[in-house]
């Protein structure tokens, strides 16, 4: 038997996956969470992750001096030490004036002195509390209700992806796209009869 030298396979080229839709907490899971008792610390990783659009390594690094009162803005570590700036939310800004201003935020227990908590121990806290309040999804389904909320509300795309910090538009373009439950949605509520006469009701007409 004979044996190809050359690999055929590799003209195939690598298989394209299919976009991963994003998955946001629905409206009603966020106010059910945020008007669950919690910790105030487990609220204010909720408010940067829902409000600042923060992954959950984000918020464990925060650190009180990234937040400049006077601006109003939120500096986060970048890749390659770039530090980003973000508008402060109003609530979250509020709940700045609660927290230290200088150091971790939320620091690490006392077997990592001096430290920040790690990212699970964030996105633990912060799934423990959607589960007591019913609402469906994960950590960052927080940050997808940040990026699909300001795009749903008319925000420019260009604008929703320097908050998300996205390098790539088409990353931010994946928040663009609608499931497909709204898209039959959307057709099912097509009237091609919506010209058609008005019936009066006969007691306003009597009237």
């Amino acid at each position: 038997m004979d044996y190809r030298i050359d690999n055929p396979m590799a003209k195939l080229g690598t298989p394209k996956y299919p976009e991963r839709l994003p998955r946001p907490v629905p409206d009603d899971g966020l106010f059910r969470l945020l008007t669950t008792p919690m910790h105030h610390r487990t609220r204010v990783m909720i408010l940067l992750a829902s409000l600042e659009g923060l992954r959950v390594h984000e918020v464990a690094k925060v650190d009180g001096r990234d937040i400049d009162r006077y601006r109003r803005e939120f500096y986060v570590a970048g890749k390659g030490g770039s530090r980003e700036a973000l508008p402060l939310h109003p609530l979250v800004a509020d709940a700045a004036l609660t927290m230290p201003e200088r150091g971790w935020w939320f620091p690490s227990n006392s077997t990592r002195p001096g430290q920040h908590v790690h990212s699970k121990g964030v996105s633990d806290i912060i799934g423990q509390a959607m589960r007591r309040a019913g609402t469906p999804g994960t950590p960052h389904s927080l940050r997808h209700w940040f990026g699909t909320t300001l795009l749903d509300d008319g925000e420019d795309v260009r604008v929703v992806q320097t908050l998300l910090r996205h390098k790539q538009l088409s990353t931010t373009a994946i928040y663009t796209k609608v499931p497909d439950e709204r898209r039959h949605a959307a057709i099912n509520r097509l009237d091609p009869f919506r010209a058609r006469p008005r019936l009066v009701p006969v007691d306003d007409v009597a009237g």
